[in-house]
């Protein structure tokens, strides 16, 4: 059992479970009835995702520096009460069934769904390797 994080919208890895759309928005263009068959998530939990602010920041960030601002603010988005108690579910629920979680972002490494990693690993989640590119 593990967590996979993914592309949304990327096919599906055998054995992925349920997907997580951890993303301020809906795809757009796709009907909502057409989320799951279109590889995008089965479930939308956007209390995840960075602040409409910090997506703005997170897409802008060019510089090493700028990316490691918005790192230190999604964290602390992260630490709030709400946050962290839904990183600790998933965490636990990774011992027990496979799903995935992900975000629209083509490179993880500039993406919060690699922070999410960072997170749900210090929490003892037990998560998928990541996929060769």
């Amino acid at each position: 059992m593990a967590i996979s994080i993914v592309q949304l919208g990327s096919p599906r890895s055998k054995d992925e479970g349920l997907r997580i759309g951890t993303v301020r928005r809906p795809p757009r263009g796709v009907p909502k009835e057409e989320f799951a068959s279109r590889d995008y998530y089965d479930v939308w939990l956007p209390m995840l995702s960075p602040s409409q602010e910090l997506v703005a920041e997170a897409k802008a960030a060019q510089t090493e520096a700028e990316w490691k601002a918005f790192s230190r603010a999604y964290l602390k988005e992260m630490a709030a009460p709400d946050a962290s108690r839904v990183l600790d579910t998933l965490a636990a629920l990774s011992h027990t069934a496979n799903f995935a979680v992900g975000c629209y972002c083509e490179n993880e490494s500039r993406c919060h769904r690699s922070l999410l990693r960072g997170l749900l690993a210090e929490r003892g989640a037990q998560l998928r390797a990541k996929a060769s590119a």
